[in-house]
């Protein structure tokens, strides 16, 4: 008599139970974890305009009243944010990098970075607030 070979069914299924419970697990971290990615790029973008900024702002006296950045600059190249620049009389500017695309209902909202280095975001959604933002 041949010695049957192979896999119950109830043996498959506890396998793929077993699937769905690690996939539930470990996609929201992921997702998390490629969002964290992105707020880090945005907010070293922001730094590298405001860096610009600063030095245009040496050379000419005054901070540019339009976000005219040179064509090295690079902002996020991922698309996830848009950075604007805001500077109404020449004296003080402020940074916005608002989400974009993927990044569209981050919890964190938009980062935001003036003449004084005041970090802040706009729209955080709770439990989230302007320091843990940045430090994220």
């Amino acid at each position: 008599m041949r010695k049957q070979q192979g896999f119950t069914l109830i043996e498959l299924m506890i396998v793929v139970a077993v699937i769905a419970i690690l996939s539930a697990i470990a996609f929201p971290s992921y997702t998390d974890y490629v969002m964290r990615g992105r707020r880090a790029e945005a907010k070293s973008a922001l730094q590298q305009a405001a860096l610009w900024l600063e030095k245009a702002q040496t050379a000419t006296g005054a901070y540019p009243l339009t976000a005219a950045f040179p064509a090295n600059f690079t902002a996020v190249q991922s698309g996830a944010y848009t950075i604007s620049l805001t500077s109404a009389d020449g004296v003080t500017y402020l940074l916005r990098a608002t989400p974009a695309g993927p990044q569209v209902g981050d919890k964190c909202g938009n980062f935001t970075l003036n003449q004084a280095n005041a970090r802040l975001v706009e729209g955080a959604t709770a439990p989230m607030d302007a320091a843990q933002c940045w430090q994220r």
